[in-house]
C-alpha cells in the first residue's frame, strides 16, 4: 500500500514540508515539471506559491510545446508566456523540445508503440512532477498522470498520445477519430513509459499535486473557467497512481456543492478510468494510506 501525504493548508511552507515528508533527497540536476499555463489561463501554479520550493531544490522549470494552436506551440512564444506568468522570476525555464525530441519504449499497452518526449529531459537526474489538480476538457481531470504523459511529451509526442498512436502530426491529431477510452489509456501508457525510462536510467521522481483553483477546465485553456469548489490542499507520494487516486477521492468526499460540476466533467470524459488502467500497467497502486499532517 502506497503512502500519500496530505496537507490541508496550501502555502509555500506546506509545499516544502510535504516534500520533506517523502523522505527523498533529490540528487544531481533537478527538473520540476509544471504547466506554465496558456496565455489567458488563471489556474496555473503561481510563482509566490511554488517559487520558494523550486529555489530550495535549485530546480529548473520543465515544459514542452503544445500540439494545439496557441501561445505555447513554439519555444519563443512559450518562453514569453512562462516569463509573463512569473516562472522565470525564480528559476531557469527549459522548453525541453525546443531543439529536438527522442523516443522511449512503451513496454506494455495496446495503443502506443513508444512515447516521444522533449530532448532535454535527458539532462536531469531527478524530477519533481508538480501538478496543478483541476478538471480537463478532454481528459476529465489533470494531475500527476496527465503531467507525466501529455506534459513531458514533445509537441509531436502530444499529437501521438492524443491520436492514440495514429499520427505524430499536430495538425492531423485533432481530426483523427478514436474512442475516448483509448485516449485515456494512451495517457496512462505514456506516463508509464516515462516512469520506466527514469527507473532504467537510475533517475528519481516524486509526485506532488496542489489542489487549488479547482476549475472544470485546464490551465491549457486560454478561457479557463473560474473555480467551482473549495481548495482541497496538497497531496504528495512516490506513487503517481495513488496520488491521483487520492485527489479524486478528496473531490468525491467533498461536501462542497460545486464538486458536482467537477465530478460531472471527470466522469463524462471517463477520466477515472486512467487509474485502474495505469495500475494494470504496473505504474502504481490505487490502494494507499492517507497521512495528514
Amino acid at each position: 500500500m502506497s503512502k500519500v501525504y496530505f496537507a490541508k493548508q496550501i502555502t509555500p511552507e506546506s509545499l516544502i514540508e510535504i516534500y520533506h515528508k517523502l523522505g527523498v533527497e533529490l540528487k544531481g540536476k533537478v527538473g520540476v515539471k509544471v504547466s506554465t499555463g496558456e496565455a489567458g489561463a488563471k489556474g496555473y501554479l503561481k510563482a509566490d506559491l511554488i517559487g520558494p520550493f523550486v529555489k530550495s531544490l535549485n530546480g529548473t522549470i520543465l515544459e514542452c510545446n503544445t500540439a494545439y494552436p496557441g501561445e505555447r506551440n513554439n519555444a519563443k512564444d512559450h518562453m514569453k508566456v512562462a516569463e509573463d506568468h512569473g516562472f522565470t522570476s525564480f528559476a531557469d525555464v527549459d522548453i525541453m523540445d525546443a531543439k529536438g525530441e527522442f523516443r522511449i519504449p512503451v513496454h506494455k499497452g495496446k495503443h502506443l508503440k513508444y512515447d516521444i518526449i522533449g530532448e532535454n529531459f535527458k539532462n536531469y537526474d531527478s524530477i519533481v512532477n508538480l501538478a496543478h489538480g483541476k478538471g480537463h476538457m478532454m481528459g476529465g481531470f489533470g494531475a500527476n498522470l496527465k503531467n507525466q504523459s501529455i506534459g513531458i511529451a514533445s509537441r509531436n509526442g502530444k499529437a501521438y498520445i492524443h491520436s492514440c498512436g495514429k499520427t505524430k502530426s499536430p495538425k492531423l491529431c485533432w481530426v483523427t477519430k478514436h474512442e475516448q477510452i483509448d485516449f485515456i489509456e494512451s495517457m496512462a501508457e505514456a506516463a508509464t513509459a516515462v516512469a520506466d525510462y527514469l527507473k532504467e536510467n537510475n533517475k528519481q521522481i516524486i509526485y506532488i499535486t496542489v489542489m487549488n483553483a479547482l476549475s472544470t477546465s485546464c490551465d491549457c485553456d486560454s478561457n479557463q473557467d473560474d473555480p467551482v469548489m473549495e481548495d482541497l490542499g496538497i497531496v504528495a507520494s512516490l506513487d503517481p497512481v495513488a496520488n491521483d487516486q487520492a485527489f479524486i477521492d478528496l473531490i468525491w468526499a467533498s461536501k462542497d456543492p460545486g464538486a458536482a460540476k467537477l465530478k460531472e466533467r471527470i466522469d463524462t470524459r471517463l477520466g477515472r478510468e486512467i487509474l485502474p488502467y495505469a495500475e494494470s500497467l504496473g505504474l502504481g497502486s490505487r490502494k494507499y494510506e492517507l497521512i495528514e499532517f
